[in-house]
């Protein structure tokens, strides 16, 4: 009896052919026909995102300040006040064009100056890989723009931190603009408004950064000859270099409610002193009450009240 040949074994085939029987000295098939079935390629698991994400991201928010859920088109409406306890979030840099400038309109200038890594700093990233990703992040140059703009129909030289791209930190190129800004509303005799939000120096570059800090008020000091005014306004939050510059410089210095701000931290300060700070210190209503800043500005003033500071300093009120 000639043996039936096995059938060939293919790639993702099963035979459902039963095994011969192996007991005695016949070894003939339990069953006369066979079975193939085709089995599906396995499909991998799909994924769009490294973020673990949840039903409503990006539709609601949870408030900072009393934890009430509004969503994020109520509170963008409200420039990011919390419609239930006041809570000022943070803002984009985008969304502080449109509540302080007429028509939300900047001319900028400098936009040609880019950031570089002349240190080719590395701290397990490289750091034009970090300055890459902040660019791609915030679709900024840099951490902070500048330009012409009017106020209320008053024109002014603006410039505005942006706390998103690497917390707003102040490296050469920072340093640069404001000092480029101060210079060219000396030269446009333009008064100045100031918007800073910054964790401080960018380490990235060392001691470069810290020269900037001495390079900006410089400039500053330049400014002050065509006796035009100077708002400073701080947000939350200003601290580092930032702060020891041209934050607290201004003619009048112009807060957010509850924005912290100081130049070091907290926790450095008590470690330092052996000794436990008051409640609400480097807050904007602590500064207040000590005399570090002039006026609290709420968002919904906030145009307002720069209207009637710059027309008061530049002798223009009616």
């Amino acid at each position: 009896m000639t043996p039936r040949p096995a059938a060939p074994k293919l790639p993702g085939i099963v035979s459902c052919a039963p095994r011969p029987h192996v007991g005695g000295s016949c070894r003939r098939p339990l069953l006369a026909f066979e079975i193939t079935v085709a089995l599906p390629e396995r499909t991998p698991a799909q994924s769009t995102s490294t973020e673990k994400r949840s039903v409503g991201q990006g539709l609601f928010r949870k408030c900072t300040g009393c934890g009430v859920v509004n969503t994020v088109e109520d509170l963008s409406s409200r420039f990011y006040v919390c419609p239930t306890c006041g809570h000022h979030h943070p803002m984009a840099s985008s969304d502080w064009r449109k509540l302080v400038l007429d028509d939300g309109a900047l001319e900028r200038w400098d936009e040609h100056i880019l950031p570089s890594d002349p240190l080719e700093f590395e701290d397990g990233k490289r750091y034009v890989d970090r300055i890459s990703r902040a660019q791609a992040m915030t679709g900024a140059t840099e951490a902070v723009e500048i330009g012409r703009a009017r106020l209320s129909g008053i024109p002014i030289a603006y410039g505005a931190y942006n706390f998103a791209f690497m917390g707003g930190s102040m490296g050469s190129v920072v340093g640069e603009r404001i000092t480029r800004l101060f210079e060219r509303a000396t030269s446009d005799r333009l008064p100045v408004v100031l918007l800073h939000a910054s964790g401080g120096a960018r380490m990235q570059e060392g001691i470069l950064s810290l020269m900037q800090m001495a390079k900006t008020m410089s400039a500053l000091g330049r400014f002050r000859s065509v006796r035009k005014p100077y708002i400073s306004v701080l947000l939350h939050p200003t601290t580092g270099g930032v702060a020891a510059s041209t934050a607290f410089l201004g003619d009048v210095n112009v807060v957010e409610p509850n924005a912290t701000i100081g130049f070091a931290g907290p926790r450095v300060i008590e470690s330092t002193i052996n000794a436990k700070l008051p409640a609400g210190f480097q807050r904007s209503e602590f500064l207040l009450d000590h005399g570090m800043v002039d006026t609290i500005a709420p968002r919904s003033e906030m145009k307002q009240r720069l209207y009637q500071l710059l027309s008061l300093l530049s002798g223009e009120a009616t």
